[in-house]
């Protein structure tokens, strides 16, 4: 299986996760709000709003018209800090966000 496959699957797994506990969106954010130059658009999107509407989509265009992936890339990180504690779900997203960092890291050796 190839890096844009596992990259794909991983996709396909959040998405799954997030549709599962009802937090996938129907209808599509305002379009002023994708126009945000913050990282992961927090001063326009929810997180969660994020992962749906621009992580999600941007990589599955990467993919599909097999583009070279990001070589710098952990969103986790993000995720850690931005879920609060308590969220019912915080657990399995990070450990799925966590899955998909890892397939960038590259052997630095």
């Amino acid at each position: 299986m190839t890096t844009h496959d596992r990259v794909r699957q991983q996709l396909h797994t959040l998405e799954t996760l997030l549709r599962e506990h009802r937090h996938w969106r129907q209808d599509a954010p305002q379009a002023h709000l994708f126009t945000s130059t913050q990282p992961f658009f927090m001063d326009t999107m929810e997180p969660l709003e994020w992962l749906q509407w621009v992580l999600i989509p941007r990589m599955h265009t990467l993919l599909d018209n097999a583009q070279s992936l990001p070589e710098a890339f952990a969103v986790a990180p993000y995720y850690e800090m931005a879920l609060a504690a308590d969220h019912p779900q915080r657990e399995a997203i990070l450990a799925v966000l966590q899955d998909l960092d890892a397939l960038f890291v590259r052997d630095k050796s």
